[in-house]
């Protein structure tokens, strides 16, 4: 089995890993490369023919993860691509509101290269081609053992990082190859609202593991919550507002399920909660559908009668008009919208009303990737541009890091330290350098055998 690097070596984005074996084409996700990573000729080409793709495993629904299955689509791919339920039902709205993101941004940069009198350029993918891809998804549930053709079987583990997120293990049975291979997807966070902790296997020949935080450790999340808590009191004490830019998946539900058991609590009385993001009510939508999947602190809440993604005061905008009315709002509202990294989305809107306002606060609880404005933000920059206006940084910027999705590097090593006996070899991917170096030192430490590949290397197993 040969296995090439096509994607998030020594970077957070892209994910994308293609496995040849048997004369079948396998790839391991189709992510798209975003924030300093995003490059238009990596994101508009691929290094294969996408028709001679067979099968693809989709980890999770994450768009570094998937957003460029419209565009294998578009170029000539037509196979199955398999993941869980849940994943498959989460694709079905965010493809397509992916597509929508990129023919808003293609329809302004072609306004500006018009004035340049430059030929426009075509988006990536449109929505209708995302729609096309739906029929190919086929969904599994955790643990259900899947054959793609003769000797080569899956199986998919919840990782604990995002509703149907996965980690999939390969058994290779062919007559020069038997061995277990493990692609880890993105490792959970543990103690994280509504998800189960990171599945543990205990035997695989091969790991090959994301690193996003690969040389970080986290905070405790359940104070990370509190301090949160903290943040909403002290900012409607002063008269401003509190905005949380949140992936529309994941993040999101993760918040509202922390604000409803405080609302519950009677710690926030008549608080005002408003999700702007269309995207982020369909998921919402998603992960009520299941239940099952919730870990035991969830379940227990719904067997009450709480429905723990549902509180008095939480409010979705459904419309344009209701997202344009939010910017009247000037005190005592939390403001959820997305992007997470606030490239994208309403979430913009929202901080060119409110960022440079020194009663308000914006908290980041998720990854933020090199040269996106939510990272500028972040690094402390006075003075941002947004819809190219100049604003002024004058609100106080949190970043609640432990709420992260991601395991830190002490959950990371402790997810493989359930590997017994230790593989024979480990590969890191999805990290920046500095997070897989660290990571690749703190593993050789415990004896592991380690593997940083770079971009286009081609590994034999």
């Amino acid at each position: 089995m040969n296995i090439t690097f096509l994607g998030a070596c020594g970077v957070v984005t892209g994910s994308c890993y293609l496995i040849n074996i048997d004369n079948k084409n396998i790839l391991l996700d189709c992510g798209i490369y975003q924030g300093k990573d995003s490059d238009e000729i990596k994101n508009s080409s691929f290094e294969f023919n996408p028709q001679d793709i067979d099968y693809l495993i989709l980890s999770h629904a994450h768009i570094d993860h998937s957003g460029k299955i419209p565009l294998l689509y578009k170029k000539g791919f037509r196979g199955k691509i398999i993941c869980t339920k849940s994943t498959k039902d989460l694709c079905s709205v965010m493809l397509p509101d992916s597509a929508h993101i990129i023919e808003y941004e293609t329809k302004w940069k072609n306004k500006s290269r018009k004035k340049k009198n430059l030929p426009e350029i075509e988006p990536l993918y449109d929505v209708e081609t995302a729609k096309k891809t739906l029929p190919l998804f086929e969904g599994h549930e955790y643990n259900e053992n899947i054959t793609l053709f003769s000797g080569f079987e899956i199986t998919l583990l919840d990782s604990g990082h995002l509703l149907g997120a996965a980690i999939i293990k390969i058994h290779i049975n062919k007559d020069k190859d038997k061995f277990d291979f493990v692609f880890s997807g993105d490792i959970g966070n543990i103690n994280i609202p509504i998800l189960k902790d990171p599945t543990k296997i205990n035997f695989s020949d091969y790991i090959m593991i994301e690193t996003t935080y690969g040389s970080k450790d986290h905070k405790n999340p359940r104070d990370e919550l509190k301090k949160l808590a903290r943040i909403i009191t002290d900012t409607f004490k002063k008269g401003g507002n509190v905005i949380i830019p949140s992936f529309a998946v994941g993040r999101t539900q993760e918040v509202i399920y922390t604000l409803n058991n405080y609302v519950e609590k009677n710690i926030f009385k008549n608080i005002k909660v408003y999700i702007d993001s269309p995207l982020s009510s369909e998921c919402t939508e998603i992960f009520q559908k299941y239940e099952k999947d919730y870990d035991k602190e969830a379940k227990d809440l719904l067997k009450k009668g709480d429905n723990p993604l549902d509180f008095h005061g939480l409010f979705f905008t459904k419309s344009k008009e209701e997202s344009i009315a939010l910017k009247d709002i000037e005190k005592g509202a939390v403001i959820i919208s997305s992007s997470g990294m606030c490239d994208a989305g309403r979430i913009k809107h929202h901080l060119l009303n409110n960022l440079s306002r020194s009663e308000c606060s914006v908290v980041f609880v998720g990854y933020q990737a090199e040269g996106t404005l939510g990272k500028r933000i972040l690094d402390g920059d006075k003075k941002v541009k947004i819809f190219g206006k100049e604003i002024e940084v004058n609100s106080s910027i949190y970043n609640l890091q432990s709420l992260s999705c991601h395991a830190d590097k002490k959950g990371l090593l402790s997810w493989i330290k359930n590997f017994n006996p230790k593989p024979k070899k480990i590969i890191l991917v999805h990290g920046e350098e500095s997070s897989r170096e660290s990571f690749k030192n703190a593993l050789e430490k415990e004896g592991f055998k380690v593997i940083c590949p770079k971009l286009g290397e081609k590994l034999s197993l």
